[in-house]
């Protein structure tokens, strides 16, 4: 991804109606890490939606390197581009997605060699086989996993996996309860909401299953029920919070699958996205009576 950079700065506003605004440390995503005071002040503005602005006074003025967050007249993209970002992890013989749970067998049914005996000389066939659980690797919950009259994998309309706009939201380093207040600053009506903690860099390590991972609060996945959230994703191990003292409770799960919302969990290779302007996919088979499945999931960035 090509390098971004953001401002920090102070503030002070002044309005042509009377009254004035003041801002320490703010940040704000920029186009170019030369911009002037006067650009900065414009795009300011412009991000904030302020009215009859008549001054802005910026001071204390640091350039940093780090991803944008979104903000209006920035753009996310390069017009005319298209690019696919891969989000899923392999599936590999053997490998650990949820510490205690039985991992994935992947084996010949028919090689290579054995088919030669069904063909023509010359040709030959491979046929695999894997036997897993349907949580593994990067996988999609349905409402079917929660609830008994839920929809399952082959009720999904497609069009709720696969290119939705999207919307990515950077949880803050250190961050583990995803809360209405952090949520509060995006639009996600009828978007992918991809939560992105940066958790995916722990897979396949102890470090993964243990308590600092981040989650999405109760609250939280209320909040993005009433906004209208097509799909919800996370790079962390669950959704909900998996440490002894939520005592196995599962309130995002429960609030997300009851509105019909499908969850995306173990994504990984979120920080490759913009926070706008990408579509995300996550279908997995068309099979009944199954809750959750692994997924192919990726970004297509326009």
């Amino acid at each position: 991804m090509t390098r971004q950079h953001r401002a920090r700065f102070d503030a002070e506003i002044t309005f042509a109606n009377g009254g004035g605004l003041r801002t320490e440390g703010f940040r704000l995503d920029i186009p170019d890490p030369d911009i002037t005071d006067n650009a900065l002040a414009t795009l300011l503005v412009r991000h904030l939606g302020l009215l009859m602005v008549a001054e802005v006074r910026i001071s204390e003025k640091t350039i940093i390197e780090e991803p944008h967050q979104g903000g209006r007249g920035v753009a996310t993209a390069a017009p005319g581009r298209r690019r696919l970002v891969e989000l899923s992890h392999v599936i590999t013989d053997g490998m650990t997605t949820l510490p205690g749970w039985p991992t994935p067998r992947i084996t010949d049914w028919l090689t290579l060699e054995a088919s030669r005996a069904n063909y023509a000389p010359g040709v030959e066939f491979q046929v695999g086989r894997i036997d897993m659980i349907a949580n593994t690797g990067t996988y999609l919950d349905t409402p079917a996993h929660r609830w008994a009259d839920g929809v399952d994998l082959a009720g999904v309309p497609v069009d709720r996996l696969a290119d939705l706009p999207g919307a990515l939201v950077r949880v803050p380093a250190g961050t583990r309860a995803v809360d209405p207040l952090l949520l509060a600053p995006y639009e996600v009506a009828g978007r992918a909401v991809l939560l992105c903690t940066g958790w995916d860099a722990y897979f396949g390590t102890d470090r993964y299953a243990t308590p600092e991972a981040p989650y999405l609060t109760g609250e939280g996945a209320e909040a993005l029920v009433a906004a209208g959230a097509a799909l919800v994703g996370i790079d962390s191990i669950n959704i909900d919070d998996m440490t002894p003292a939520a005592a196995g409770e599962r309130p995002a799960h429960s609030a997300l699958l009851a509105a019909g919302i499908p969850i995306v969990e173990h994504l990984t290779g979120l920080d490759a996205l913009p926070p706008t302007g990408f579509r995300f996919t996550a279908a997995p088979p068309r099979v009944a009576g199954m809750g959750t499945f692994p997924v192919r999931a990726f970004a297509t960035i326009d």
